[in-house]
């Protein structure tokens, strides 16, 4: 199953990035955008780097809110996409936004060490917890700069609870397993870390706020 996801989402996030938006959507119940935004409060200070920006819709919000911002991904179509998104929303305003997006690898940013205060990530791939990763953002991250990750979010509807009951789960212990599984990675790469559960209408968000000591 991990090996078919595996290759599912390459496809999405390669030849089928025009489809995201909608698959997304769907996934989400059409929470998805609204979703991404909740990382926005944990931010601190202005420059700020988004891995995996996807559609780039996280990017164009924090452009708009007038931070130094910078997107980075490593799939060239999702790159193409994202600015698309900034530029469609710049042409229905009078503003004209400077394109910071940039393709690359998590596991080797190509910028200089401290560079910005916080670091993004909204439902990233399993590269997040790579050591590798996890080295570069500390390094490119100034002291007491902060790694702010959505690692999941469970729609709140009847089917998903439903779905919890016969399978003998319940919804806290979805979250729990995704709390054990990205928090350890990060204590050994030697940053703080605070767990964030957030109750929302539209379901349950975990947010991990992790800072660099």
């Amino acid at each position: 199953m991990s090996t078919l996801l595996r290759v599912f989402f390459d496809l999405l996030y390669h030849p089928f990035a025009f489809a995201y938006d909608l698959v997304a959507a769907t996934v989400s119940l059409g929470h998805w955008q609204e979703w991404i935004l909740e990382v926005v409060p944990f931010i601190a200070g202005t420059r700020t780097l988004e891995i995996g920006h996807g559609p780039g819709h996280l990017h164009r919000f924090l452009l708009r809110r007038g931070l130094t911002a910078v997107a980075m991904d490593e799939s060239a179509p999702m790159t193409r996409l994202a600015r698309h998104t900034v530029l469609q929303a710049d042409a229905k305003t009078s503003i004209r936004h400077t394109l910071n997006i940039t393709r690359g690898l998590a596991q080797a940013l190509p910028f200089r060490n401290g560079s910005f205060e916080t670091i993004l990530a909204t439902f990233p791939a399993e590269y997040i917890t790579d050591p590798r990763t996890l080295s570069e953002v500390r390094r490119c991250l100034s002291d007491g700069g902060r790694f702010v990750v959505l690692p999941a979010a469970l729609p709140r509807n009847k089917f998903l609870a439903w779905l919890f009951r016969v399978t003998g789960q319940a919804l806290t212990d979805a979250v729990q397993i995704i709390r054990e599984r990205l928090q350890e990675p990060l204590l050994q790469s030697e940053f703080d870390v605070t767990m964030h559960v957030l109750e929302k209408n539209s379901g349950t968000l975990l947010i991990i706020v992790a800072e660099k000591k």
